[in-house]
């Protein structure tokens, strides 16, 4: 090949790119997406977990939802307070700080309280007990199949099966709520951090059909509801029931419960 056609070729591969570069710069412009500075910098002091627990498809849909307005700004359960706050700076707002909520779950059945109907070999997932005779091996079939759903779903390791019963650690829940979707059950839910009694049970059988079942089930006895000075705890459908805004956590409904499910 001559000089020539050395010099030709190179030009037009050089103006080729030279076009092609022009044309994707005035593309860029032309298209480009303008994004709100204010969600740039929330999404930079957000936990980045993208866990969902917010409601939005990860981080970025939240920061995108606290810019427009259409979100809170204390919307983040994993940052809590702290990233409240930032955001609250951010965004020119003041931020009240929030009660900190924990996952907890609604039963005291252990391998040695709860009962079984029969002994059950086969695929451990809560989710699939509904094909399984009776819901599944516990004779209480209100209480926590024990086979780890919400260990599953949890992106904080903050909740473990111990002895066939789901258990959270309250140091490592963020409150994402993750745990709570995944339980069959439904047997999860979220409680002030500093509450320290809560009743572990949510059979709605009468004394005699709990007893029959699980040795640590409430048996709807009043016990508790006729010590508590505040009116906080009442039974209702053969449970009792903690109103976490009127409890004192004097104990005393926990002391005189005969069962002990109130933790």
């Amino acid at each position: 090949m001559s000089i020539t056609g050395i010099i030709i070729a190179a030009a037009i591969v050089g103006g080729t790119g030279l076009l092609i570069g022009v044309f994707l710069g005035v593309a860029g412009k032309k298209f480009a997406v303008e994004v709100d500075e204010h969600e740039e910098a929330i999404l930079g002091v957000l936990p980045g977990n993208n866990c969902g627990g917010c409601g939005f498809a990860g981080c970025s849909g939240l920061a995108a939802a606290i810019a427009k307005g259409e979100a809170e700004i204390d919307g983040c359960p994993v940052g809590g307070a702290p990233v409240a706050a930032k955001i609250g700076e951010i965004m020119g707002q003041t931020v009240e700080e929030g009660v900190r909520k924990v996952a907890f779950v609604k039963c005291a059945g252990d391998c040695e309280k709860a009962k079984t109907d029969y002994n059950y070999t086969g695929l451990e997932d809560c989710t699939m007990m509904d094909f399984v005779q009776n819901g599944g091996p516990k004779s209480c079939n209100y209480g926590c199949l024990g086979y780890g759903s919400c260990v599953k779903a949890c992106p904080f390791d903050a909740i473990h099966i111990v002895d066939g019963v789901a258990v959270v650690d309250i140091e490592a829940c963020k409150a994402c709520s993750k745990c709570i979707k995944a339980c069959p059950k439904h047997l999860i839910e979220l409680v002030p951090y500093e509450q320290k009694h809560r009743v572990r049970c949510v059979n709605q059988e009468k004394g005699k059909m709990v007893i029959s079942a699980c040795e640590a089930g409430c048996i709807a006895c009043r016990m508790c509801e006729k010590v508590c000075e505040t009116g906080a705890i009442t039974v209702v459908d053969n449970i009792a029931h903690i109103d976490y805004d009127k409890c004192t956590n004097c104990g005393k409904c926990a002391e005189k419960c005969p069962k002990k499910i109130i933790q």
